[in-house]
């Protein structure tokens, strides 16, 4: 099982240990060993005891019993001397006491999902964001044709292409923080199907404020415990959000590998670092390393999804049973996405370059800019300059000049410039 969750597991069974003292039901002695194994093991100290696999029981059971055997056997040795054992700590009777495993496991999956989406995920795209946004100004002059259908379009700024790249993670970012108030319910104090059987009234309450308080994140307890155990909507609603985010990732990377193409036999506008040789038989080729690693990315993503969501109805009645495997890809979804966001950043997106020869040879060849003739000319007038440049091999400035149907003042007026003044329109 993916050790974010079983770390999300020892920080349940530690506030709960510190809870059920406090309110007396636990020795404090007993107490204070729980807490201590479980601190352990949240600080990584046993991960090498956790061999459960994923494809357990549907309820996470396995899984939570480990970390009850693992907890209770250190405890034990706390105040024994002795690991192992059910004396005097019981992984039963006093690790999971007013818990369940049809509560502990979607909580923890909760746990483990926000931390690792605020710890790593989001400043990784928070990166990238800011490389992107860096790019977007410093290509802010470079002006270069645009494409629809990948045919030419109207001239546009590499900056403004870049604006559009850095707007996608923005909002990604922000349906990310959207899903916060869903998966911070936590499904603790439920215990079997949701009335709370076998745990104290205060218990969950106050081993959710602990939670909260120790991470920075406002979990609460879920407003009906009944659909928070039956049901993962709030996990499924996640990997909708991260397939979107690999989605936009692929897009960017897509048109970063289109746009670096060549170096002579391919688009050129751009270039990227050179990160390693990229064939074993062609000399001198070098391939877009990192945009290809995020395209593998995006498809695993998205795979990650789909298991997301057939496991999100994979339940009857009062529990889902396959929340095991649902852990595993969203956990595995946000950890892709993160190494995959920071990388972009750092060995792609900050070293691109403009070719800005490149750029303005395009779009003095492109036929589109016989869209700027049409409010002089009227649009059929105007499609007949480009079939003329496109069957001559001219350009629309050379066969306006060529045909003498504008003044070479009107030329200059009506036909972008290639490059542009800083901060000047598109």
């Amino acid at each position: 099982m993916p050790i974010p969750l079983v770390r999300a597991i020892a920080r349940i069974k530690r506030a709960a240990a510190e809870v059920n003292g406090d309110l007396g039901l636990l020795a404090p002695e007993a107490a204070r060993a729980i807490a201590q194994a479980a601190g352990e093991v949240l600080a990584g100290r046993f991960d090498d005891q956790f061999v459960v696999g994923v494809f357990q029981t549907g309820s996470g059971t396995s899984t939570n019993m480990n970390a009850n055997e693992v907890i209770a056997a250190r405890a034990n040795e706390i105040l024994t001397g002795r690991r192992g054992g059910k004396h005097p700590v019981h992984p039963n009777d006093h690790v999971n006491l007013g818990q369940s495993s049809n509560d502990v496991i979607p909580s923890a999956i909760h746990i483990a999902a926000l931390e690792a989406i605020r710890g790593r995920l989001d400043p990784a795209l928070e990166k990238l964001e800011q490389a992107l946004a860096r790019k977007s100004a410093a290509f802010a002059s470079v002006r270069k044709i645009g494409r629809t259908h990948l045919q030419d379009a109207v001239p546009m700024t590499l900056g403004q292409e870049f604006s559009g790249y850095t707007r996608q993670i923005e909002l990604g970012r922000e349906r990310l923080k959207s899903l916060e108030p869903r998966l911070s319910e936590l499904a603790l104090g439920g215990t079997a199907v949701g009335t709370g059987v076998n745990a104290h009234p205060a218990f969950a309450a106050a081993v959710i404020e602990r939670i909260a308080r120790e991470t920075g994140i406002p979990f609460r307890r879920a407003t009906n415990p009944f659909e928070a155990q039956a049901a993962r909507d709030a996990a499924v609603e996640a990997g909708g959000v991260l397939r979107t985010i690999a989605l936009s990732l692929s897009k960017i990377a897509d048109d970063v590998r289109w746009l670096a193409s060549g170096p002579r036999g391919g688009l050129g506008e751009i270039r990227l670092p050179a990160l390693q040789p990229g064939s074993s038989i062609m000399p001198g080729k070098v391939n877009p390393v990192v945009p290809e690693a995020v395209l593998q990315v995006a498809a695993q993503v998205i795979g990650c999804d789909a298991a997301i969501a057939w496991a999100g109805r994979g339940g009857n009645f009062e529990l889902n049973t396959m929340m095991p495997v649902l852990a595993w890809n969203l956990l595995l979804a946000i950890g892709l996405l993160a190494d995959a966001a920071g990388v972009f950043a750092e060995r792609c997106v900050e070293g691109i370059e403009a070719d800005r020869e490149t750029c303005a040879r395009m779009i003095e060849r492109s036929l589109a800019l016989a869209t700027f003739l049409v409010p002089r000319l009227g649009y059929d007038r105007a499609a007949a300059v480009a079939r003329t440049a496109w069957e001559t091999g001219r350009t629309v400035r050379e066969v306006l000049r060529a045909e003498r149907l504008l003044s070479e003042e009107e030329i200059e007026r009506l036909l972008p410039q290639a490059e542009p003044s800083p901060g000047g329109p598109p």
